[in-house]
């Protein structure tokens, strides 16, 4: 029936017989709505809830019972797998406890809310736009990170969805940063127009994913033409006339109070609250309200969430669930022995946590108990029984927001005779502003009772550690590098080449997961790297030093070198030994772990920036191939830019050698032998490539590596700096002329490596660029640890290049010259071990 309990009013007439909208849809839709107008610019009518728990005060098991039973549609819709590995979102203000509820109703998924309140030390996880809003801007804010990067179902929570404006902005900006193939739209009423029913579907198909949609009802709004005019003028008119919504306080006459019936129910649509709101002053004098306010002390458990702004899982609720009968019972304590009618008032988006307790204090005290919360949201109220928004308390925002200051409202609670009205609050919110808000209720209810919920504010993650540092953790001296990384020379990760690039590829593990045995070179190839050494340590000498000197020039006058491990760490360690001998300078190095598709350690920015200016943060690496990483970087750095909100670092890499012209800062653009690439840890300090899987790196942790130190017998790596430090003094002038000439050069980059990438992948067949290594510092790198394919050489290429043919002749691969080939040499990996474990993102793909 589409009529209210007391006088057979729907709360939609007045709105309908003024502007001709209407409803159109499931005969429950006026039941579960009403009708409001605002000053919005966008939308002048407001779809006002009956059953939200936000404007209208209804039973608080009304309310929760909706949102769980919509939760149980989701469950049944996903199974009972799928379940287990959803994540709820709800939409800031008027569905995070919705959402909440739809989260209990599944039982199984953990729960998140957007937020318009920034929270300090909280890195956020993204963001969306509510076109339609007020207050357009959600922030998303989870304790966890991961919580949004599982590849489970997707449940996202609004009260209604009315154009797919904001189900769409969110999903596209998560779906970038986190996809998944299945989400799952609920909302309490669907109430698309027929233009917008499509769109849904047709976004699902353009990003590949699956989207149900589950609704208590279904409709759409009729809007006349002209209708937002026609609104605006109406709102105008009756803001002028003083109908309810210009005064600090729009109240009914107090002799109305006794129409008002028990709490309202599903087909009730508003109760008359009595003639248009006259406003009636707070009480002043003896009778403050502060003689009319108790304080009640909840006891809330200890760090748990008061909702779901950074999370709330399954073991919370039941956390929860334990402490609602005492809670509720210390609330029931304070409340008037001949209350019947008590409201219970959350707070903007605390939502849930005021819902539990109100619906938990229905069921222990001898009155009817009602549920509603304030908000942001500005609502003409005018007092008549067609009307969904009767009355509004306006009083100023008491939570000291980022946006500043302004007014907030409470609708529906005027004149309503509640003998009593619980407020709660979370801690954030208990301001002296909050005064306001309570004096307005003061005025309206002879009790008020205050109970406030400790905001929830995640620890901040413990201290990272210190940098790890030689003798302890590789065999540099302590003053060379500092490595931003945790030691797992403990744990067993390698495995022979083949059988790991075969375990990747059926398992889709991760590259970064594992490492592979660490070669042990022969006599002979011992031999080749002294040779090699001792060939061009001048020429690496010459290039340190220009290098540095362009960093010095361009980047900062005080440097903080940081080498992406282990390749760049020697040349980091160079070009600090450069800077001391030619200016001087003591500049801090430190070495980081960057995994492709993975990004740069996080933590590991976290530390720089804290301990210096990002801003004179140069990274290190020792050679550019087709530029992989250079892109990786970047990529990274603006993730972490938008997650941390820490700005100033620049991934523009410095290396020693950029054949592949991909970055502007470099020593040489000559794809020449660089003896630290013949070899693995006994040339990188006998540090072993770096290592990210979730069981040993925490969210916390630096990411890993081991220390070979076994391996001491036949470590090279000071023989290699000093080696090539040696030569300083005597290129001390040529790179001055070559500094100067790289200075003034344009040093932009071509990409040249890439394009060049490209034509060899499709002219061998190969049809993905992760499989071509380009340069000699990569060959080597496939010899050494991959399942190489074939080797390409440039004709003609000389002593570079004796190195690589030992490898190629010792592990069986063919070397093919080739007359036009941009690169000294290229290694090409066998795709039927590799062709996942190489791709973009770093994991296999079954074959």
């Amino acid at each position: 029936m589409n009529k209210a309990v007391n006088d057979g009013v729907w709360s939609g007439s007045w709105v309908a017989e003024r502007l001709g909208v209407g409803l159109v849809g499931d005969p429950e839709l006026t039941d579960l709505l009403g009708l409001a107008l605002r000053r919005n610019p966008k939308r002048a009518h407001l779809l006002v809830s009956n059953v939200l728990g936000k404007h209208v005060p209804q039973s608080p098991s009304i309310v929760y019972g909706y949102g769980f039973t919509l939760g149980r549609r989701v469950r049944e819709l996903l199974g009972a797998e799928e379940s287990a590995r959803a994540v709820v979102l709800g939409y800031a203000e008027t569905a995070t406890g919705l959402g909440h509820a739809v989260a209990d109703g599944i039982a199984v998924a953990p729960y998140l809310h957007s937020t318009r309140r920034p929270v300090p030390g909280v890195a956020t996880a993204g963001g969306f736009e509510e076109s339609h809003s007020h207050a357009t801007s959600h922030l998303l804010l989870p304790e966890d990170p991961e919580l949004l990067a599982g590849e489970g179902p997707l449940v996202l929570v609004d009260d209604e969805f009315s154009t797919g404006n904001t189900v769409l902005n969110t999903i596209r900006d998560l779906h970038e940063r986190y996809p998944r193939d299945r989400y799952v739209v609920v909302a309490l009423v669907d109430m698309r127009s027929a233009a917008d029913a499509g769109r849904l579907d047709q976004f699902a198909a353009e990003i590949g994913a699956r989207v149900d949609l589950v609704a208590a009802a279904s409709g759409t709004v009729r809007l006349p033409a002209g209708v937002l005019e026609k609104g605006q003028e109406l709102v105008a008119r009756y803001e002028t006339e003083g109908a309810g919504a210009g005064s600090r306080s729009s109240a009914a006459p107090s002799g109305l109070a006794a129409q008002f019936p028990a709490p309202l129910k599903t087909n009730l649509d508003a109760n008359p609250l009595g003639a248009r709101g006259t406003a009636r002053p707070a009480p002043t004098g003896p009778q403050s309200t502060h003689n009319r306010i108790t304080r009640v002390e909840l006891r809330w458990p200890h760090n748990l969430p008061d909702g779901g702004r950074h999370g709330f899982t399954p073991q919370h609720r039941i956390r929860l669930e334990h402490a609602l009968p005492a809670m509720a019972a210390r609330l029931a304590e304070a409340l008037p022995a001949d209350a019947h009618r008590v409201h219970t008032l959350g707070f903007e988006e605390l939502m849930y946590a005021p819902l539990r307790l109100a619906r938990e204090l229905e069921q222990v005290v001898d009155a009817d108990v009602t549920y509603s919360t304030t908000t942001r949201s500005p609502v003409l109220a005018v007092d008549d029984p067609g009307y969904a928004i009767r009355t509004r308390l306006t009083f100023p925002a008491h939570d000291n927001p980022a946006d500043g200051p302004g007014d907030r409202y409470a609708y529906n609670i005027a004149g309503a005779g509640f003998d009593a009205v619980v407020a709660i609050i979370d801690s954030r919110a208990d301001t002296p502003e909050l005064h306001g808000l309570l004096a307005q209720l003061a005025a309206h209810t002879p009790h008020v009772i205050l109970a406030v919920v400790p905001s929830y504010v995640p620890e901040r993650p413990p201290m990272l550690p210190e940098p790890l540092r030689g003798p302890a953790f590789s065999s540099y001296a302590p003053e060379e590098v500092g490595w931003l990384l945790q030691d797992l020379s403990d744990v067993t990760l390698e495995a022979p080449v083949e059988e790991r690039e075969e375990a990747i590829q059926s398992g889709g593990a991760h590259y970064a997961e594992s490492l592979p045995v660490e070669y042990q070179p022969s006599e002979q190839y011992q031999e080749l790297f002294h040779t090699a050494l001792d060939e061009a340590a001048g020429r690496l000498a010459l290039a340190v030093g220009a290098v540095t000197e362009l960093v010095l020039a361009e980047r900062s006058p005080h440097p903080v070198l940081v080498s992406l491990a282990r390749a760049g760490t020697p040349v980091g360690v160079l070009m600090r030994r450069w800077a001391q001998h030619r200016h001087g300078l003591d500049l801090p190095h430190y070495a980081v772990s960057i995994v492709r598709g993975r990004g740069i350690d996080a933590n590991a920015l976290r530390y720089l920036a804290a301990h210096h200016d990002p801003a004179d943060v140069v990274f290190v690496d020792g050679w550019t191939g087709k530029g992989a990483i250079t892109r990786e970087l970047a990529d990274a750095i603006r993730e972490f830019e938008e997650s941390d909100g820490i700005t100033g670092f620049d991934p523009e890499i410095a290396v020693l050698a950029d054949p592949g012209s991909c970055v502007k800062t470099y020593g040489t653009r000559e794809d020449f032998l660089i003896p630290s690439a013949c070899l693995n840890s006994t040339v990188s300090g006998l540090i072993s490539r770096t290592v990210l899987r979730s069981d040993l790196v925490g969210p916390h942790d630096f990411h890993g590596a081991k220390f070979y130190r076994e391996l001491a017998g036949v470590d090279v790596s000071v023989d290699f700096l000093d080696a090539v430090a040696a030569r300083f003094p005597e290129v001390t002038d040529a790179v001055a002329t070559l500094a100067k000439e790289l200075l003034a050069a344009d040093r932009t980059p071509t990409w040249e490596g890439w394009a060049a990438v490209e034509r060899i992948s499709e002219e061998y067949g190969i049809h993905d660029v992760n499989l071509v290594k380009p340069g000699v510092g990569e060959t080597t790198r496939v010899l050494l640890r991959r399942v190489p394919w074939k080797i390409l050489a440039r004709a003609g290429a000389g002593a570079d290049l004796d190195h690589v043919r030992l490898l190629a002749e010792q592990r069986g691969v063919p070397v093919e010259e080739v007359a036009e080939l941009p690169y000294t040499c290229v290694g090409l990996i066998h795709p039927k071990y590799t062709r996942g474990a190489t791709g973009a993102d770093g994991k296999a793909v079954a074959v």
